[in-house]
């Protein structure tokens, strides 16, 4: 049958109530033309809907479905305009709710077609407009047709951008550069919208660069080594040392970020597209304006701008710096810190050595503002052989140590003249850096400037008593200070040394001599030249019976032994700072031995006379009684 409604039955229809006469194919196909006059959606997807209605709390939109859904007039809040019949965007909610109803919802049909346009942008890396919303760690958050992007602060511009804040509520341009799904994150970059239009604009800067050309650019980044300045779409670095002709520590005492400065090209690489550029190289060289009369000789005046260990830069004006090197800042020999003369800072005068104003380089003194001591007239007198004087010990060798007597004049003593007594290895055993020490003068040759000087020599020689006191023969006590393979070295009284070989370190029960031992030594060898006593204390009890060989000074003898044991503890504590010590004393011990010896000498005269004569006596009375 015909469906058309000219061959509508109204009378089957009437008769049989709605729907009543049509059988049960009738019924299908009319459900199926009714059917076809609706849209078929899907939950969960986004459609178009018709605004046919407008309530104070909703908006009705009809999608072609079998019944309107409702919309809260709230989220049509950006749509202030809205009128019946205007297509908008929805997103199905729900079909039928336990009411029968449709539910729908822009806000969030808004979200998933901005995470459609996100992915499409990223896929073709197409442009997307947004709006700052806010601020946060490291850059700004922007609002991608309701989906929350991060814009990092190093992708807002080719420029390190220092304040955020003044983009917030501001348009902008983006590219997407990276999606995660798993937290919905989304990055963008302005950027690289930037950089793509200053590439042309640095090609062209590029090919038309060339040394010396003088540019303008604008300072964008600062640091302790120099800054880098924008010469629109291409970064150059000022080194700092290009800056200005004087001495600066830091960049920023003389310029500051985002200032417009004049500079002039030293040098580019095409290959890593590096710029050198100068600003100090726009202004003339100061050493060009250095007055005629600054010459070899001529005092000068500055300020210390730099300490060094080996000197001190003095700036005579900016730009124009000469060297006072450590050894012009005393006439002293001994090199010493620079500090110690010297501090930054300090206004200096100085006398011109060396200048040379094509290599711009000049080298100044200090010292030479004070007479050289070497070449007073007092010299020869002052420090004439013989002369003492006192000194500090300011470096020490293993020959000797080196005196300071006066500022820039210098005496060396060798070792072997700080004392009679002691064999010192070196002289820190004797004296310690900073210590005064006297001396005479033993030597003198100003032209060469050198002094010869002595410690001992202050003393008389003990070694001339001494060869009466250990004759060989004599027995002395001695303490072993240490033993070797090669023997042992001994302490004798006075504070002197000896030396026992090991043949000589035999006890008398077979044990050997051990360091820390005090035993009895025999003198078996003295030489005054060569300062050395050889003893032995195994000869003590093998050659006992022995008589001992003549010497000059007599054999040991009771009071004179007990002379010198009563006046050796004065000797000794003066003996490791003074060579002997007590001169007088030995003088006095040998004038006393040789008094004892004439006393001995008329005792013996006497007991001889005595004896003749009691002789004569006895002879007298037995010639008496034989008559």
């Amino acid at each position: 049958m015909s469906n058309s409604p000219e061959n509508f039955d109204w009378d089957k229809f009437e008769s049989q109530g709605f729907g009543g006469g049509y059988s049960k194919e009738d019924r299908a196909e009319m459900e199926k033309m009714y059917d076809d006059t609706l849209t078929t959606v899907q939950e969960q997807e986004v459609v178009k809907g018709t605004v046919v209605g407008i309530t104070d709390r909703d908006v009705i939109l009809n999608i072609g479905f079998k019944s309107d859904g409702l919309v809260a007039t709230s989220e049509f809040r950006d749509m202030p305009d809205l009128k019946i019949g205007d297509e908008v965007e929805v997103f199905i909610e729900d079909q039928e709710d336990p009411n029968g109803q449709l539910i729908l919802s822009r806000k969030k049909a808004k979200i998933v077609s901005a995470w459609a346009k996100i992915y499409d942008a990223l896929e073709n890396d197409n442009i997307l407009e947004g709006v700052v919303k806010r601020r946060t760690k490291g850059g700004l958050i922007m609002d991608l047709y309701g989906v929350e992007a991060f814009l990092p602060g190093s992708q807002i511009d080719v420029k390190p951008i220092r304040d955020f804040d003044v983009f917030v509520g501001k348009k902008m341009e983006v590219k997407v550069v990276k999606i995660n799904a798993a937290f919905d994150n989304v990055v963008v970059s302005h950027k690289v919208l930037i950089e793509k239009d200053l590439e042309q604009q640095r090609a062209a800067i590029l090919n038309n660069l060339e040394k010396g050309q003088v540019l303008e650019g604008v300072i964008k980044n600062m640091t302790n080594f120099g800054v880098f300045i924008d010469l629109g779409g291409v970064d150059g670095l000022l080194h700092i040392t290009d800056i200005s002709w004087g001495r600066i520590n830091h960049p920023e005492e003389v310029l500051n970020l985002d200032q417009k400065v004049q500079i002039v090209v030293l040098d580019f690489d095409e290959d890593k597209k590096r710029i050198s550029l100068g600003m100090k190289q726009l202004t003339p060289h100061p050493w060009d304006a250095l007055p005629a009369e600054v010459e070899v000789g001529s005092r000068v005046k500055g300020k210390i701008v730099n300490v060094a260990d080996y000197g001190a830069f003095l700036e005579l004006m900016p730009g124009v710096e000469g060297l006072i090197h450590v050894s012009e800042m005393s006439w002293s020999q001994h090199l010493r810190n620079p500090q110690d003369f010297i501090k930054q800072g300090d206004e200096v005068e100085a006398v011109v050595l060396t200048l040379d104003r094509e290599e711009r380089k000049m080298s100044l003194g200090i010292k030479q503002l004070t007479e050289d001591p070497w070449t007073k007239e007092d010299v020869l007198t002052k420090y004439a052989v013989g002369t003492k004087h006192t000194g500090v010990v300011r470096n020490l060798t293993n020959f000797g140590l080196f005196l300071e007597l006066e500022e820039g004049v210098d005496g060396l003593v060798h070792v072997s003249d700080l004392s009679w007594t002691k064999k010192i290895k070196h002289p820190s055993e004797f004296v310690k850096v900073g210590e005064n020490l006297d001396v005479v003068v033993l030597e003198l040759d100003v032209p060469n400037r050198r002094l010869a000087l002595g410690h001992k020599q202050l003393e008389e020689n003990p070694w001339d008593t001494f060869e009466s006191v250990f004759n060989i023969g004599s027995v002395h006590k001695a303490s072993v200070l240490e033993k070797s393979e090669r023997g042992a070295v001994l302490e004798l009284p006075y504070g002197i040394e000896g030396f026992s070989f090991p043949k000589g370190l035999t006890k008398e029960d077979g044990s050997q001599v051990e360091a820390g031992d005090s035993l009895d030594f025999k003198v078996t060898e003295f030489s005054k030249d060569d300062r050395k006593i050889i003893l032995s204390h195994t000869a003590t009890h093998t050659e006992s019976a022995e008589p001992a060989k003549p010497a000059k000074a007599t054999t040991k003898k009771p009071a004179a032994t007990g002379e010198k044991k009563e006046k050796a503890p004065k000797v000794q504590k003066e003996a490791d700072k003074s060579t002997l010590g007590d001169l007088d004393a030995l003088s006095a011990l040998k004038e006393k031995m040789m008094d004892n010896e004439k006393e001995a000498g008329v005792k013996k005269l006497e007991a001889a006379a005595k004896k003749s004569k009691g002789s004569d006596e006895e002879a007298s009375s037995e010639e008496e009684n034989n008559a």
